[in-house]
């Protein structure tokens, strides 16, 4: 894959208007920003078209705002997003128009503004043509540094490629380089760990993964849809009894594409669902009735650790218990810690995504020592189901 969409290394920037889409969706409290993950990644993209003279103009969106919300504007994220650069970071208070071209037209080489909200404009969700052809006036050339939004064709994440030069900017290369190595074109043996609560909203993502992978770790509460389909009593445990034909389904399509699944073989049980409530382990044949599975139990931790020892590679999405509470946490810290173990010692490619992922990553204090970890959410998520996300096949369409 690592051709197949062109890069900052394909253009000369200087003095162009560079419309590059980010992700400056970042959490505010107080109208502050108390979390700069995601300024700091897209930082080298910005810092690099801005000292090769390039004029930086940022297109992002922020939050979900019906029309023109000032509560929602972007302004006091720009002014985060100059402490982090280190460079001023100047505001338009519109997208599109007189104000924008305004401030675009001022621009010096190696300036960097920052555009309002582009969905205080409905056009922008609904990629409309117009809106489309309003923005891409104000550049040359079109960079998508946003893979976080690319599973949505909207006018600034997809559109615009249709309009000007596109190409991926260094946030977008490395996240497309990295899922590459995990499931386009791995190094096998391949295990993925799918965890998580339900089995409902990760029924395409396990579809797609056994005709992938070689070996399929279930854990979290979906793990107890399976046990049950399979006939295990699971007592008061979270499962999704109605989808007991799914999980069959799934079960069955992993013995015709040759992937082994690996299901918990022991829980560690407890009567109510409160952090340190008395719990202990319990083979699947001895869950009590008024018991509750909130973790994998050591039969099933040393099975996992097995498993990751034969894997050259690691897709990683969702915790394999209860990890917001303690000890429910600790199926999911010990895999954590012995897949980044290995990944230091050069024996593993470890790729991680999805909001509960990287939490319980940075629970276990591992989220830096994986090869990758992706932010993207619900693009990391179509994109482990196997689905096109618009915002990239533009810009292989560009440059194949």
């Amino acid at each position: 894959m690592k051709k197949s969409f062109r890069t900052l290394d394909d253009v000369d920037v200087k003095g162009k208007r560079v419309l590059l889409r980010v992700d400056l969706n970042v959490p505010m409290e107080d109208g502050h920003v108390s979390d700069a993950t995601r300024l700091e990644r897209i930082a080298p993209t910005i810092g690099e078209i801005s000292g090769k003279g390039g004029k930086v103009i940022l297109l992002a969106h922020f939050g979900r705002p019906k029309g023109r919300d000032p509560s929602q504007s972007l302004k006091p994220v720009a002014a985060a997003l100059a402490l982090v650069i280190g460079k001023p970071v100047a505001f338009a208070e519109d997208c599109v128009g007189d104000v924008a071209a305004r401030a675009v037209g001022a621009m010096q080489d190696g300036d960097i503004l920052c555009l309002e909200n582009t969905r205080f404009h409905k056009e922008e969700e609904k990629n409309d043509p117009a809106f489309v052809a309003e923005l891409a006036k104000l550049g040359d050339i079109w960079v998508n540094d946003a893979f976080s939004a690319a599973h949505r064709a909207h006018a600034s994440t997809e559109g615009l490629g249709h309009k000007l030069p596109a190409y991926a900017g260094r946030t977008m290369q490395t996240e497309l380089d990295a899922l590459g190595k995990a499931l386009d074109a791995p190094t096998h043996p391949v295990i993925a760990i799918v965890g998580g609560a339900k089995v409902s909203s990760k029924i395409d993502l396990l579809e797609n993964l056994v005709t992938k992978v070689d070996a399929l770790v279930i854990g979290g509460g979906m793990a107890n849809t399976f046990l049950h389909a399979q006939g295990v009593g699971v007592g008061k445990s979270l499962a999704e009894k109605d989808l007991a034909a799914t999980a069959l389904r799934i079960i069955a399509k992993a013995e015709t594409a040759n992937c082994a699944i690996i299901l918990p073989v022991d829980a560690i049980v407890a009567t109510h669902f409160a952090a340190n409530a008395p719990s202990r382990a319990y083979g699947l044949d001895a869950i009590p009735a008024d018991g509750m599975i909130l973790d994998v139990g050591p039969q099933s931790t040393a099975r996992i650790h097995a498993a990751i020892d034969d894997a050259a590679t690691l897709v990683w999405n969702g915790p394999l218990g209860a990890f917001e509470m303690s000890p429910f946490d600790r199926g999911t810290m010990v895999a954590a810690r012995h897949a980044a173990e290995r990944t230091k010692a050069n024996k593993l490619i470890s790729v991680a995504g999805g909001g509960d992922t990287v939490a319980a990553l940075n629970q276990a204090g591992v989220s830096g020592d994986f090869s990758y970890v992706s932010t993207a959410g619900g693009a990391f998520l179509e994109w482990m189901e196997g689905k096109p996300l618009p915002g990239v096949e533009v810009l292989k369409a560009k440059g194949a």
